[in-house]
């Protein structure tokens, strides 16, 4: 089920939030419990005490470095629900798990989660107990409640407080299945991460990769999708075909990639709610790195023809005649649609070896940007339009970035093998696959653009060839 948003306000802004608490959860008055304060009184401060929390404090981390405080969401009733057979209480434990770890990972912010932070009660949601969060640093506050509905559906409610200011900032709420409750997480850290960093979420959207096992003669490659942080994952295919560069296409309701069996190479579009393939193109020859326009309406990739490689534009739907772009001696590989749909990055070593091109959307304009030493592959335009990420080869592999004009070049990893860049729907975050030197082993990481905070995702096999999607809708 898709997520729903559960208030007709949905952002509520400094001003407003105060003065509309008495919309949010009231329930009923418990021994210990803060009740909602009425709209009279909504700005005022709770009396400053501990009552209605348990305290669980596990975590190392002192509470002077408290900067956003996620406790566990509360719950009106402690129920049975499909997504956590314990119920609602725990389930509210593992919302703000979820959320924690997506704005501890972003290099961001400082939160400390639930397993480190007093219980709320589900009355203390919109009536916080400030005295007790800003006696311990914490600068804003993060409460939230999970109910069970009707048709096993789960209500899910989330708040950023200003804890100085004592006042709310945003609220907002969904209805989803038990299935689906960690998009309701995901969804809370992109109000979260929107609301107090200016920019675009990242958090609830998928990834595409290339799942790989066996040994490296041998080795078996199926097409993959996940959460942003790896879980809910499933294989989608069966590795009887090899698998290659996946991308998702711009609405996000297909995966474009490339499938070889029995010596022909053939570009599929997968729809991911039918599940039902397309066969957009096939050849004898090789085929590799489909990519999508902006507008979906076209696909780009590269073919390999009597030993010379160059970009194809044919029609995401299938058929036609594919419109050759690059006509250059050597091998032109890629291509990245710039987020205007205007110029397409791609590389090429008509130089003599891999260098970052530009060109028009029509093949017209062709012009080398990277003239930094080493060589340059795999090329990816940011979906902000303001740097291009790509791989950079100087004895070993590194994720690098340059401006569209090949300019400030700087590094993002620095390891002995960093490959194919994609980057996170805000462009604020480069994912990549790493090859460990002695096993071989591949695995996905993911970067900021300071290149301090990196962090490998967890898959269940060896993991290539990442394509970020958009956030979903």
């Amino acid at each position: 089920m898709t997520a729903r948003t559960l208030f007709t306000a949905a952002l509520l802004t400094v001003l407003a939030g105060p003065a509309l608490a008495q919309n949010a959860p009231a329930p009923a008055a418990t021994s210990g419990s803060v009740v909602a304060l009425p709209s009279s009184q909504a700005a005022q401060a709770p009396a400053e005490s501990d009552e209605g929390f348990t305290f669980t404090v596990t975590d190392e981390r002192p509470w002077q470095d408290l900067s956003i405080a996620i406790p566990a969401f509360a719950t009106n009733r402690d129920e049975p629900t499909p997504a956590n057979a314990q119920g609602t209480a725990a389930l509210g434990v593992e919302l703000g798990r979820v959320i924690y770890s997506d704005l501890m990972n972003n290099g961001l912010f400082r939160p400390v989660g639930p397993d480190s932070l007093p219980r709320p009660s589900y009355a203390q949601i919109t009536a916080p107990a400030w005295g007790t969060w800003s006696g311990r640093s914490a600068e804003m506050l993060v409460h939230g409640y999970v109910r069970a509905g009707g048709n096993d559906q789960l209500t899910v409610g989330c708040y950023l407080y200003d804890v100085q200011l004592q006042q709310e900032l945003v609220r907002e709420g969904w209805v989803v299945s038990p299935a689906e409750w960690r998009r309701a997480a995901h969804k809370c850290a992109d109000l979260i991460y929107s609301r107090l960093s200016g920019e675009s979420p990242f958090f609830d959207s998928k990834i595409a990769y290339i799942a790989e096992t066996g040994p490296k003669d041998r080795r078996i490659k199926r097409l993959a999708i996940m959460d942003s942080d790896g879980a809910n994952h499933r294989f989608i295919t069966n590795g009887q075909a090899t698998a290659l560069t996946p991308r998702y296409s711009p609405d996000y309701s297909k995966i474009a990639y490339v499938s070889y069996v029995n010596g022909y190479a053939r570009i599929y579009v997968y729809d991911i709610g039918s599940g039902r393939q397309t066969l957009v193109t096939e050849s004898q020859n090789p085929t590799f790195a489909p990519r999508w326009s902006p507008d979906g309406r076209t696909i780009l990739y590269s073919m390999a023809v009597a030993g010379n490689t160059d970009i194809y534009r044919i029609s995401a739907s299938g058929g036609g005649t594919p419109q050759r772009l690059t006509d250059a001696p050597g091998i032109d590989v890629g291509g990245s649609y710039s987020p205007d749909g205007s110029q397409i990055v791609f590389e090429s070593d008509r130089s003599g070896n891999q260098q970052i091109y530009v060109m028009n959307a029509d093949g017209s304009g062709q012009r080398r940007i990277s003239f930094f030493g080493g060589r340059a592959a795999t090329p990816e335009w940011s979906p902000r339009g303001d740097q291009i990420a790509f791989t950079h080869i100087v004895g070993d592999l590194r994720i690098a970035v340059i401006t569209p004009d090949g300019r400030n070049l700087r590094y993002l990893t620095d390891s002995w093998q960093d490959e194919a860049p994609t980057w996170s729907p805000n462009g604020r975050i480069v994912q990549f696959f790493r090859t460990a030197r002695n096993s071989g082993e591949t695995s996905i990481w993911q970067v900021d653009l300071t290149g301090r905070n990196e962090r490998r995702l967890p898959t269940p096999v060896g993991a290539s060839d990442p394509a970020w999607g958009p956030v979903l809708p």
